[in-house]
Formats: structure tokens, C-alpha cells, sequence
């Protein structure tokens, strides 16, 4: 049985821990309305401009002179995946929900005889890949100095992707990261950035929506322009919903460790009292029993 020094000790370390706990909580919670606002933010524009050049590619004829981003290598057997992470834990399963969302994704390609590499954003998801493919991992962008994702940031990892798929025999590029819905939900999303999927629509088109669109200036020239910047901001989002998503999850985290701290606090402190009332009992009937002897 715990001594009651021990016990003593062992209480004010908890509450030690609860203090910082509280206080990571706060912080988090600061940090995520400003991560919260920027993610939402972000939302409308790439999820337009997405949806402008996937209409794009539906409508373009596909030929020797299209770019590699939107006509692909012509091959579908090495995919690359970018698994973008936080630099931090203490987010409860925040970054091992993004990891095992990719690696589902991996073990699916797998499945169907394609090579799978990934392109590691952030620190967290590195451990984990390296176990399991310890040779597929292909690059690790380091993003330890980022305090609040920028653009340039996206742009600097896109151009490292754009220049990868044209030369290291890389047919597709998947995106994974953490889709911020709540602090209590992020969902894990892995899109196809890399060659662009044409949309699918459901409803049939008319004759004048089925016409060949005209161009000013042509094609080649707008998508030239619009592909690379959609998967620069498509990174962008990314890295944002991954923010929020850091921050909700630490916030709730640090929540429900204050309140684990708070119930074992009681619960020492009860066992505490207990064994302090057993000793001042003990003495008191020894002190009473000598008494009684003399």
C-alpha cells in the first residue's frame, strides 16, 4: 500500500500535469478559430477551381500536345501518395487516421498489382510508412518551421510533385490528408490530384452544353496556366484543413485529459484521506490503550 507521502506526491504531480494540460487546451483553442477561418475560407475557391479545370479536361480532346498533368503518362501502374501530417502529436488519433487512410489506399492499389511510393508532408506520418514500406518512401518535405501554412509552402511542394511526375516514371498523384469538419470530426480524405479526372455528370448534357467549347487564348495556353496553380491550391487546402483539423483534435484531446487528471486527482485524494484517517485512528487507540495499561 502507497504510503501517504507517496500519495502526497503523487497528487501534486497530476494536478502538476493538469495545469499544463488546461493550458494546452487553451492555446489550441485560440489557434483554432484563426485555422478554422482560414480552412473555410480556402473551401469555396479550390473546390471551384477544381471543379472548372475537371470540366476542362472533360471537354478536351486528349492528344500528343496535351500536358502531362491533364492527359496522364499514358500508363497507370506506379502511384505516388502525399501524405500530409502535422509536426506534432498530442492530438489524440488525428495524424494515425490520416496514416491509415493512406495506407488503405495503398493496400488497395497494392491489391489491383500497381507500385505504390509516397511523398511524406510532415513528421508524424514518416515512422509508420518506413515500417511498412521501408522503401517507398520517395521524399520527405519538411514542414518543422510552417506556423501557419502559406501559399508559398503549397507552391514550393507542388513544384517539387509537377517536376517528380515528369520525371521519375510517376503515372498518378493521390493527396491525403485530414477533411475538417468539427473538433470532434476530421475526415481523412484521399483525392486524385495528379492527372486531373474529368467530371462526371449526372444529368445528360444538351446539344448547346455538348458543343465544343472556343478558347481565348487556346487550350494548351489556359491549361498551361490552370493545372499547375489548381494543384498548388488543391495543396494549399490540403494544409489548411490539416491545421484546423490539429487543432480541434488537440483541443479535445487536452479536454479529456483534464478531466482524466481531475478524476484521478479525486480518486487519490479519497485514498488519501482514508489511509490519513487510519493513521490518526491507529494512534488514537494506542495512545489510548497505553492509558488504560498504566
Amino acid at each position: 500500500m502507497a504510503s501517504l507521502k507517496t500519495l502526497k506526491l503523487r497528487i501534486g504531480s497530476v494536478k502538476s500535469t493538469q495545469k499544463i494540460t488546461k493550458a494546452m487546451k487553451m492555446v489550441a483553442a485560440a489557434k483554432l478559430r484563426r485555422a478554422q477561418s482560414n480552412a473555410e475560407a480556402g473551401r469555396p475557391y479550390a473546390t471551384r477551381l477544381a471543379a472548372v479545370v475537371a470540366s476542362l479536361a472533360e471537354g478536351v480532346t486528349v492528344g500528343p500536345q496535351s500536358p502531362k498533368l491533364l492527359a496522364g503518362t499514358g500508363k497507370d501502374q506506379t502511384h505516388l501518395i502525399v501524405l500530409a501530417t502535422g509536426d506534432r502529436g498530442l492530438a489524440g488519433a488525428f495524424n494515425s487516421n490520416i496514416v491509415r487512410a493512406a495506407r488503405r489506399k495503398a493496400e488497395e492499389l497494392e491489391a489491383a498489382g500497381k507500385t505504390v511510393l509516397f511523398y511524406i508532408v510532415g513528421r508524424k506520418g514518416r515512422p509508420v510508412i518506413a515500417r511498412f514500406y521501408p522503401n517507398g518512401i520517395v521524399h520527405q518535405h519538411d514542414t518543422s518551421a510552417m506556423k501557419t501554412p502559406g501559399y508559398s509552402d503549397a507552391q514550393a511542394i507542388a513544384d517539387d510533385l509537377i517536376a517528380r511526375y515528369g520525371a521519375n516514371g510517376i503515372d498518378v498523384v493521390h493527396l491525403a490528408y485530414a477533411n475538417f469538419k468539427s473538433t470532434l470530426l476530421q475526415e481523412p480524405t484521399v483525392d486524385q490530384i495528379i492527372p486531373v479526372k474529368p467530371s462526371v455528370s449526372a444529368t445528360p448534357k444538351t446539344a448547346a452544353q455538348s458543343a465544343p467549347p472556343e478558347y481565348e487564348p487556346d487550350e494548351e495556353t489556359i491549361l498551361a496556366a490552370l493545372l499547375p496553380r489548381n494543384i498548388t491550391i488543391q495543396i494549399y487546402r490540403a494544409l489548411l484543413e490539416n491545421a484546423a483539423g490539429f487543432y480541434g483534435s488537440q483541443m479535445t484531446a487536452m479536454d479529456n485529459a483534464t478531466r482524466n487528471a481531475g478524476d484521478m486527482i479525486n480518486k487519490l485524494s479519497i485514498k488519501y484521506n482514508r489511509q490519513r484517517q487510519a493513521a490518526i485512528t491507529t494512534e488514537l487507540v494506542e495512545i489510548i490503550s497505553g492509558a488504560e495499561a498504566l
